[in-house]
């Protein structure tokens, strides 16, 4: 670990940032030359403290979360990210591996949506960010580890929870959507990937799995008009576009209904209020 390297990395990336370049309200009187470091600390889910005495070599080695959480923050690019991890003495991530990296230009472009639902996933359904409305509409996904975190495994292992969110007549069709989606991922990220070790622990506990892989049906769906049920809210019809990285490794999503409409009201009381009030465990 070479903790001056590491350190000015920090600083000199933490300085070309804007509050605006990461969706961070500027405040009056503000001195600092880019971001200051609660705000990195913030974005990145550690205390102030200790992003600190990252910058200033005080800490001990930072562990692979840490450090993608980091590079998350400061909007690094992959090249960028590697050398995080390699002057923090550790092994560059696999970029085809997933893990908790985002890709900078989603970012920006999240960081824009404020009144409307949005989120960034993964190829294998792990939500990587959300916004606040998102987070109202759909639960707070950072609390999910592991398998859980993808949205496919949840669907077929906790159905009584996670399909609650669509009507019952578009369950079946939103099961053999995930399964087609599993399958484009495999055949993308190959067979010693984490799309395989899904697909290995979704069919040795469901059998609807199991019946619907052996379909062999391959598609990604995003694009799509669809019916989201709310708790509070009740049902609430959008239409879900979405922007996708080079590499279709990650998708912003972003959820919108015609103006003037029930739905788009539902979707302006969901952003007003927040997630504080609507979100509920799910």
């Amino acid at each position: 670990m070479d903790r001056d390297a590491l350190g000015s990395f920090l600083t000199r990336h933490r300085n070309s940032l804007q509050p605006a370049d990461v969706g961070v309200a500027a405040g009056p009187r503000r001195r600092a030359v880019g971001l200051r470091r609660e705000e990195v600390a913030q974005l990145a889910g550690m205390s102030t403290d200790y992003y600190t005495r990252l910058e200033q070599g005080r800490s001990t080695q930072p562990s692979s979360q840490i450090l993608g959480s980091v590079a998350r923050a400061l909007r690094l690019t992959p090249d960028e990210r590697d050398y995080l991890f390699r002057v923090a003495g550790l092994d560059a991530p696999d970029r085809h591996g997933g893990g908790d990296y985002v890709a900078p230009a989603l970012l920006r472009v999240l960081d824009r949506l404020t009144d409307t639902p949005a989120l960034i996933i993964s190829v294998l359904g792990e939500t990587l960010v959300q916004n606040e409305p998102a987070v109202a509409l759909f639960g707070d996904a950072s609390q999910y580890t592991g398998l859980e975190r993808s949205e496919v495994y949840r669907w077929f292992v906790h159905p009584e929870t996670e399909r609650r969110r669509y009507p019952e007549h578009d369950r079946d069709r939103q099961s053999r959507a995930h399964v087609a989606s599993l399958r484009a991922a495999l055949g993308a990220m190959g067979s010693n990937s984490r799309a395989s070790e899904l697909v290995r622990e979704l069919s040795r506990s469901s059998p609807e799995f199991v019946s619907l892989w052996e379909r062999q049906e391959v598609h990604r769906r995003f694009t799509d008009h669809k019916t989201l049920v709310h708790p509070e809210l009740g049902e609430i019809e959008v239409d879900c576009q979405v922007l996708f990285t080079e590499d279709e490794s990650q998708a912003l999503l972003v959820l919108t209904a015609p103006p003037r409409t029930e739905a788009a009201g539902k979707l302006e009381l969901l952003a007003v209020l927040g997630s504080q009030q609507f979100a509920t465990e799910r």
